[in-house]
Formats: structure tokens, C-alpha cells, sequence
């Protein structure tokens, strides 16, 4: 088990006018043998975070730590790579020239694990883990379901011996009725193992059923952190309850004094252009409870707000708490995995 930290990181793509900055110093931190669930919109930068905590994406500015040591560019730190990604779509992260045994072997750490005999060994015991037979290690991924080629994608990715797990979006290429069993796979793998894990995910169901804390990023950066059951019965940011509102039936977003629709203005709002993200608070010119509808609070487009509250976080100058729906399925029920528990693949 290892703390995950996110201090001030920046990661910026481009130059000039059209430059972008994906992430704006984020603070994040997983703790010890914790899931964090990350969610936000598709543009929100969950992805790019993911990528340069492991190398893949340059950081330009702040820093990431592992157990307080920071990681080098290449996602390093002495010699091993302590994080390891499971990526969202199974076949693009295997090589369909390799059988997923010499894909799985690949990683494991040559220091560790020795002699062939071994790492066949270690292999057939990693496919295990993961539900998968080992007399499939001599096949290749184009002849496996898309649920066992994101099984094989976790096996691999703990072959690495990481300290840390990054799971980007991993249930979303997946046919929904075998969703449910990957996160049960992914779940028990936690707990057995002690994990710390990093679960980013659009779908609030899914983040509920896994996560211990829920961070919600917004336009680069974190508007909402806190304890997942606070988080999803309480949520205090606009953001956070517009995502919980579309999650529900209907898709009806609720207004701040809990009304059934969002006034059109708010409604009829544009999400704001990544590339030049607006003053002060950045869901300002979509927010139902900042200026939009509320004339006299230029405070959102002067002042960036910053998250305060322990542990449960939000960047908000006019922070709500409203009560939870009584019979929210998003907050509620939740004692199995969104999809079918029971389906195979």
C-alpha cells in the first residue's frame, strides 16, 4: 500500500493562442489502500492527470510523490515504475501479435521473478487472480471477449508489483452486461490486495460502488473532494449536483432550492472554451447558483474560489448543502454493481 499525492500539477499541451491547459494545479491525494474515485465530464482532463502520473503526458508544472518521492518524467522513481494504468479499451492496450501470457510476462520485474519455469509460474497465478484460465495464457487477445482482455489488462498491469493502480474509464468499452462483473473483479482485487487505486469514470453509479473518496474535477481542476457516501448524498458543489442530477431518471437537473428543472438561462448556458476557461470560479457562466441567475454575485467572475471544509472539500464562494433525494438510485441501493453481477465474459 502507498499514498498517491498530486501537488499543484499542471500538464499543458501546445503553445501560443491555441495552447492548452488540460490540468491547472490540481491537489489530490489517494491515501494508503484507498480507491479515489475521479469524475467529471468528457474534456474535464480525469485522462490527461492519469497519463502523466505514469509517464505518458509531460507535467508542466508541480509535482507527483509516491509515498512522498517524487516520480520522474518517465513515471520512475529509483529505477521501477510504482504506478501501473489499466486503459479504457482492452484490445488497444494488449499487442495482438503477443499471447496475453508473454504480454503478462512482459512486465514482471526481471529482478524478481527469475528463470522461465518461474515466470510461467507467475503468469498462470496472475491469470487466476484475475478469473481467467491459464490455459488460455497461449492465446492471443483477438480470440478472447472484451471482458477477458480487460481481466488479462488488469493481470498485466499487476505483474508491475505497483504500489499504486490508475483504472481510466475501464468499464465503459464493455458490453453492460458483463460490466458488473469486471467491477466486482476490480473490487475484490482491491480489497484482497490492499490497493490504492485511482478509478476515474463519467458514471456516478459505477464511482459509488467502488470508491472510498470522490473527487470532481471540472474544466482542470478538483471543485469537490470528500468521503464518497458524503459526497453523493450531500453534494455541495453546483457541478457535483448537476452530475448527480443527470444520473437519475429523466436526466432532470435540479435547481439550487431543489426545483425540478434548471432556470432556461442556466439551462441554455454553453460549457465554457477549455482553451481560453473563463475568470474567477470556471462553472461561473453555466452555475444556477452564481451569476447567471444571481446579478449581484460578481464575486464568481472576480475570485477563484478555493476548496475549503475537512475532509469534504468544495470551490465554491456560495457553497449549498441540500437534502438528499429520500430514494436517490444514484445514493441508494447500491449494494450490487451496476450491471449484472452475474454475467460472464
Amino acid at each position: 500500500m502507498s499514498e498517491l499525492s498530486f501537488e499543484n500539477v499542471s500538464v499543458r499541451f501546445g503553445t501560443g493562442r491555441r495552447a492548452l491547459t488540460a490540468v491547472d494545479g490540481v491537489d489530490l491525494t489517494v491515501p494508503s489502500g484507498s480507491v479515489v474515485g475521479l469524475v467529471g465530464e468528457s474534456g474535464s482532463g480525469k485522462s490527461s492527470l492519469a497519463r502523466a502520473a505514469v509517464g505518458l503526458h509531460p507535467v508542466s508544472g508541480g509535482r507527483i510523490l509516491v509515498d512522498g518521492a517524487p516520480l520522474g518524467r518517465d513515471g520512475r522513481v529509483g529505477g521501477r515504475r510504482p504506478l501501473q494504468m489499466v486503459f479504457q479499451d482492452p484490445y488497444s492496450s494488449l499487442d495482438p501479435r503477443m499471447t496475453i501470457g508473454a504480454s503478462i510476462a512482459e512486465t514482471l520485474p526481471r529482478d524478481a521473478v527469475r528463470g522461465s519455469a518461474a515466470r510461467r509460474d507467475e503468469v498462470a497465478r496472475l491469470l487466476g487472480l484475475v478469473d481467467v484460465g491459464a490455459e488460455r495464457a497461449h492465446m492471443y487477445p483477438g480470440q478472447l471477449s472484451g471482458g477477458q482482455r480487460q481481466r488479462v489488462a488488469l493481470a498485466r498491469a499487476l505483474a508491475g508489483r505497483p504500489d499504486v493502480v490508475i483504472a481510466d474509464e475501464i468499464t465503459s468499452a464493455l458490453d453492460v452486461s458483463i460490466q458488473g462483473t469486471v467491477l466486482n473483479l476490480v473490487r475484490d482485487l482491491q480489497r484482497r490486495l490492499r490497493l490504492s487505486m485511482l478509478f476515474i469514470t463519467h458514471d456516478l453509479a459505477v464511482v459509488r460502488y467502488v470508491s472510498d473518496h470522490i473527487a470532481v474535477m471540472y474544466l482542470g481542476r478538483i471543485v469537490e473532494f470528500g468521503p464518497a457516501e458524503q459526497v453523493l448524498r450531500d453534494p455541495r458543489h453546483p457541478y457535483t449536483r448537476e452530475l448527480l442530477a443527470a444520473a437519475r431518471p429523466g436526466g432532470s437537473a435540479a435547481g439550487p432550492t431543489g426545483a425540478s428543472a434548471l432556470p432556461a438561462v442556466v439551462a441554455d448556458a454553453e460549457p465554457a472554451d477549455p482553451h481560453h476557461p473563463p475568470t474567477g470560479c470556471r462553472f461561473h457562466p453555466r452555475c444556477p447558483v452564481g451569476p447567471l441567475v444571481h446579478a449581484d454575485r460578481t464575486v464568481c467572475r472576480e475570485r477563484d474560489p478555493a476548496a475549503a471544509g475537512h475532509p469534504h472539500r468544495t470551490a465554491c464562494h456560495f457553497v449549498t448543502v441540500p437534502p438528499a433525494p429520500p430514494h436517490d438510485p444514484v445514493c441508494h441501493g447500491l449494494a450490487e454493481p451496476p450491471a449484472a453481477a452475474t454475467a460472464t465474459g
